[in-house]
C-alpha cells in the first residue's frame, strides 16, 4: 500500500561524494551551485545560473560505444567533483516498483573513452553503481554481491561471495524496499578504502507464490519473500568491507536482528566511523548509534520512544551533518509536532523550529548562510510553502514563498542554497514553474504559467474547499465539484473519493491531487451531474500535528471509517445531495477504506468499487501494518475488527471489487478470502479479476482502457448522474 505515494514527509539530504548515477532526475546540481546539468538530444548539457548560459559538457558523439553508431540511451548520470568521468546509467529494468538494475558505462572527459563496467556480468544486472570518490574505482551490485572493478586497468574484483537471491548484500529485500523506501544499500567511505553496505537475510522468510495461468498451457509461480503481519522481519546487519583484503566486519549493533530494522545508514562524516538507525520492530523506539568502522563497535548517542510510531528519518541516502561532521539535524515528533532538532555526535539536541505547527520536509542546508529551508503550512493542512530559519533556531520561521499564491509550493534547491526550481500549483490556479534565487526568493527566470490545477478543464465548475465537524467534534478539510449548471433546488448524487490511511492524502491544494474517480472515469462527472468529493480524517499524514495522525494506532478500519462515514453523514444533510445515491471509491488502502464504509456503514453508502483492497489486514506485510497496529501475537483483535472481512455480512448496496491476480503488494489472496466471505452470507456483488497485473494494473495491452469502461459503466449503472 506505500507504493505511489501522494505524499511523503521527506527528509533532504546532504549528498556524500561519491558518485551514483542511479538516483535519476532531469536535473543535476553541480556542486558549486551554480550550474546544472541535463540531458539534451543525447548530449549533457550545462547551465551557469543566473545567466543560463548553455555549453556541451559531453557531445553525444562520446557516448557511442565502439563498434555501434548510435550513442547510449541514458536513463541517469553523474559526473565527478573533477569532472574529469561520466557515471551513465542504461538499458535498464525494472524491480518491483522502480528500473534499478540495467548497464553502467564509464566516459573519460580527458581521455575521450566510453568503457561499460561489469563486462562478463549478465546485462542489466547492474545496480547502484558510484564511482570511488578519489576517482579511480567503481562499486556496484550484480545478484545480489558486491563487485569493484578499477577504471585505469579494467580489473574486476568480487568483494562478497555469499549472495544468493534470498542472502542480499548491497541490497534489499521486497519489504525494506517497499516500506522503507530501501533500494541502494551500500556507500563508498570518504577515502575510498571502504565499502558499508547491508545485508539482508531472507532466507527464513517464505514465500508467497503468485500464480501465473495465462502466459503459458501449464501454469507457473512466481515466488515473493513477503513476510506478513505477524511473521518475523528479515534478520539485517551492517558490515564494512575492506577494498584491498575483501573482508568484512560486521558492526555490533545489539538486539536481535530478528526483531529489529535498520533503515538508515552513512558514513558519520568520516572514513572510520559509520552511523545508524535502528528501530525495534514495533517501530516505536529508534536508536541512533555511531559504529567503529574498524573493530564493529557500536555507541548508542541518541534514543526516542512514542505510544504510538516513529517515522523513520525519510531520505534514504544522506545524512544531514553540519558543523564539520559535529552535529546533525534530525527531525521528530517528540513534543507533539514534527519539528527540526541539532543534535550533537555525543547526544545533545536543541529544538530549532518551535510553535504548534509541523515541518513537511527539510528542503535544504545553506550552512555557510547559516539557513534551514523546509516546507510547512501552518494556517492550512491543504497548502504547502518554503520557510527559512536560522541553524541556531527560532520562535518565528521567515516565510519565503508567495503568500498571495495560495496552494502547494515545491523546490529543488542548489547545495548552496542560491538557486531553486520552484513549482507553484494549486487546484483553482493557473501552475507555474519558475527559477528563484534565495533567501529573497526573487523571480531569476519564468519558465512556463499552465492551465489550472485539473490539466487545462477551466470550462468545468471550480473546486471549493470546505470543512465540516463531525458529531464526534472532529473537524475535516474537503474538497467538492458540484455539477455543470449546479441547481440548488434539485438533489444530485455523490461520488467520495478515498484513501484514510498514514501513506496518503486525497485533500491537496496542488495539481494532480483528485481522486480514483476523476482518473478513471471515462466522460466528464460534472456535465453528467455527480458531486464529487473527498474529506480528509485523523490518521492521514496531514501536517496536522502528531496526535491527527497517530489517533487510528492500532484502530485501523474503524477510527478512520467512522470519521469518513461521520463526515459523510453531515454532508447528506446538505438539501442538494441525494442521500439515496452516494458512491465511494479508491485504490489499495483507499479500496480498503471503500470496502469497510459500504459493510459498517450501509445505511449512507450505496455504491462502492474497490480497486486493490486489503481485506484482510493479517494479509499486509509486517513492516507497514504492525507500524500501525501494533504485533497480531498481542492485539489479533484488533486485526479482525479493523478488516473489511470481519464486516462483509453487512454488505445492501451494490460493489465492484477489482484487483490483479500478480499484485506483490497487496496479494490477491485477500480478495479471495473476501469472496468467500460474501458468499458464505449470500451477498450479490460484481468482481473484476485482471491476469498477472500488478498493484497499478497497467500491464497488458487495452488493460487501462478496460478498467476505465468498467469503472464507468458500473458507476452509470448502479449511482446514476444527474440533478433529481
Amino acid at each position: 500500500m506505500n507504493s505511489g505515494k501522494i505524499i511523503c514527509w521527506l527528509i533532504g539530504c546532504i549528498w556524500v561524494t561519491s558518485l551514483c548515477a542511479q538516483r535519476g532526475g532531469a536535473l543535476k546540481w553541480a556542486n558549486n551551485g551554480s550550474s546544472y546539468y541535463t540531458i539534451e538530444r543525447g548530449a549533457i548539457a550545462a547551465y551557469e545560473l543566473p545567466s543560463f548560459n548553455r555549453s556541451v559538457l559531453v557531445d553525444s558523439s562520446l557516448l557511442i560505444p565502439k563498434g555501434q553508431t548510435a550513442p547510449l540511451a541514458v536513463q541517469s548520470f553523474s559526473l565527478t567533483d573533477d569532472k574529469t568521468k561520466l557515471l551513465l546509467f542504461t538499458n535498464t529494468k525494472r524491480v518491483w516498483r522502480q528500473n534499478t538494475r540495467g548497464d553502467y558505462w564509464v566516459a573519460d572527459l580527458s581521455r575521450h573513452t566510453l568503457v561499460q563496467l561489469g563486462k562478463g556480468l549478465p546485462a542489466s544486472s547492474l545496480q547502484f553503481a558510484k564511482i570511488s570518490p578519489d576517482g579511480t574505482k567503481a562499486a556496484f551490485v550484480s545478484q545480489h554481491n558486491l563487485y569493484v572493478e578499477n577504471l585505469a586497468t579494467g580489473k574486476l574484483t568480487k568483494l562478497t561471495q555469499d549472495g544468493t537471491e534470498r542472502l542480499i548484500n548491497g541490497t534489499f529485500d521486497w519489504a525494506y524496499e517497499e516500506e522503507f523506501d530501501c533500494r541502494d544499500g551500500f556507500r563508498w567511505s570518504p577515502d575510498s578504502r571502504r565499502i558499508a553496505y547491508w545485508q539482508i537475510d531472507a532466507t527464513k522468510i517464505r514465500n508467497f507464490l503468485l500464480i501465473n495461468n495465462t502466459d503459458s498451457i501449464y501454469s507457473f509461480v512466481k515466488p515473493v519473500e513477503y513476510p506478513k503481519a505477524g511473521e518475523d522481519p528479515s534478520p539485517c546487519k551492517v558490515g564494512v568491507l575492506d577494498i584491498a583484503t575483501a573482508k568484512t566486519q560486521w558492526m555490533k549493533v545489539p538486539g536481535d536482528p530478528r526483531q529489529h530494522y535498520i533503515p538508515r545508514m552513512e558514513w558519520a562524516g568520516n572514513s572510520s566511523e559509520l552511523i545508524l538507525e535502528q528501530l525495534n520492530r514495533k517501530q516505536n523506539e529508534a536508536k541512533v548509534f555511531i559504529c567503529n568502522a574498524l573493530t564493529g563497535a557500536a555507541t548508542s548517542i541518541y534514543s526516542e520512544q512514542d505510544k504510538a510510531w516513529i517515522d523513520v528519518q525519510d531520505e534514504p541516502t544522506g545524512w544531514n551533518w553540519i558543523e564539520g561532521g559535529k552535529a546533525f539535524l534530525w527531525v521528530s515528533e517528540k513534543d507533539g509536532w514534527r519539528h527540526l532538532y541539532r543534535i550533537t555526535r555525543d547526544g545533545k539536541e536543541s529544538l530549532l523550529t518551535r510553535g504548534n505547527y509541523d515541518l513537511i520536509r527539510l528542503s535544504a542546508v545553506d550552512e555557510k548562510g547559516g539557513t534551514a529551508y523546509f516546507t510547512a503550512s501552518p494556517g492550512n493542512a491543504t497548502q504547502q510553502y518554503l520557510y527559512s530559519i536560522p541553524l541556531q533556531g527560532s520562535d518565528q520561521p521567515r516565510l519565503l514563498s508567495g503568500a498571495a499564491e495560495k496552494g502547494t509550493h515545491n523546490y529543488n534547491i542548489s547545495p548552496d542554497g542560491r538557486f531553486a526550481l520552484h513549482s507553484y500549483s494549486s487546484l483553482a490556479h493557473p501552475s507555474k514553474t519558475e527559477w528563484v534565487s534565495l533567501p529573497a526568493h526573487e523571480l531569476v527566470r519564468s519558465l512556463s504559467s499552465g492551465a489550472g490545477g485539473r490539466g487545462g478543464r477551466v470550462e468545468a465548475p471550480p473546486i471549493e474547499f470546505f470543512q465540516v465537524t463531525t458529531e464526534d467534534g472532529v473537524t475535516m478539510d474537503g474538497w467538492m465539484i458540484k455539477p455543470r449548471n449546479f441547481d440548488s433546488t434539485k438533489k444530485y448524487p455523490v461520488v467520495f473519493n478515498v484513501y484514510a490511511e498514514p501513506a496518503s492524502l486525497t485533500v491537496r491544494d496542488a495539481a494532480g491531487s483528485l481522486g480514483t474517480a476523476n482518473r478513471l472515469y471515462a466522460g466528464d462527472l460534472s456535465a453528467e451531474g455527480y458531486i464529487q468529493m473527498a474529506v480528509e480524517g485523523r490518521g492521514t499524514p496531514a501536517p496536522k500535528g502528531a496526535a491527527w495522525r497517530k489517533a487510528i494506532y492500532r484502530k485501523i478500519g474503524i477510527i478512520n471509517i467512522r470519521d469518513q462515514a461521520m463526515a459523510a453523514k453531515k454532508i447528506l444533510e446538505w438539501k442538494w445531495v441525494d442521500s439515496s445515491r452516494v458512491a465511494v471509491t479508491g485504490w489499495s488502502g483507499g479500496g480498503s477504506t471503500t470496502l469497510n464504509l459500504l459493510f459498517q456503514y450501509p445505511e449512507i453508502y450505496k455504491t462502492g468499487i474497490a480497486i486493490a483492497p486489503v481485506a484482510n489486514q493479517l494479509c499486509y506485510d509486517n513492516i507497514y501494518q504492525e507500524r500501525y497496529m501494533g504485533l497480531p501475537q498481542e492485539n489479533r483483535a484488533d486485526y479482525e475488527a479493523g478488516s473489511p472481512l470481519s464486516h462483509a455480512r453487512n454488505l445492501r448496496g451494490s460493489l465492484l471489487v477489482v484487483h490483479g491476480t500478480g499484485d506483490d503488494n497487496v496479494h490477491y489472496q485477500g480478495t479471495e478470502m473476501l469472496i468467500n466471505e460474501l458468499v458464505k452470507w449470500d451477498k450479490q456483488f460484481q468482481l473484476m479479476s485482471y491476469p498477472n497485473r500488478t498493484h497499478g494494473i497497467s500491464e497488458g495491452e487495452g488493460t487501462s482502457r478496460h478498467l476505465s469502461d468498467l469503472f464507468t459503466a458500473y458507476l452509470r449503472a448502479h449511482c446514476p448522474g444527474g440533478g433529481r
